[in-house]
């Protein structure tokens, strides 16, 4: 009949070695990772109109610094529905300090 395509080979590869060792038992639990959380840190309202936040998903303590115009960030904190870290209320919940 005809050739068999797309199998695999029965010999590991390296990159099926490597995602064993990544996913190995013995690797530390780490902590549970929300990624339906949203937080926002903001950092400066800029004259030029520019808003200067932090962004990040499931841990707060990971984030990356963003630039939009005040419409856009609102837009942006609306639209992932943001936990606004520099609202002391919100830091305190978001460490576990309730």
């Amino acid at each position: 009949m005809g050739r068999c395509v797309g199998t695999k080979s029965a010999k590991p590869s390296v990159s099926d070695n490597a995602l064993f060792a990544m996913h190995h038992p013995s690797d530390p639990i780490l902590p549970v990772c929300d990624t339906s959380l949203r937080y926002v840190r903001l950092l400066e309202r800029r004259p030029d109109g520019l808003v200067s936040f932090e962004f990040s998903i499931g841990w707060p303590e990971l984030s990356v610094d963003l630039l939009l115009p005040a419409a856009a960030f609102e837009a942006f904190c609306a639209n992932n529905r943001v936990l606004r870290l520099d609202d002391p209320s919100i830091a305190q919940h978001s460490n576990g300090d309730q």
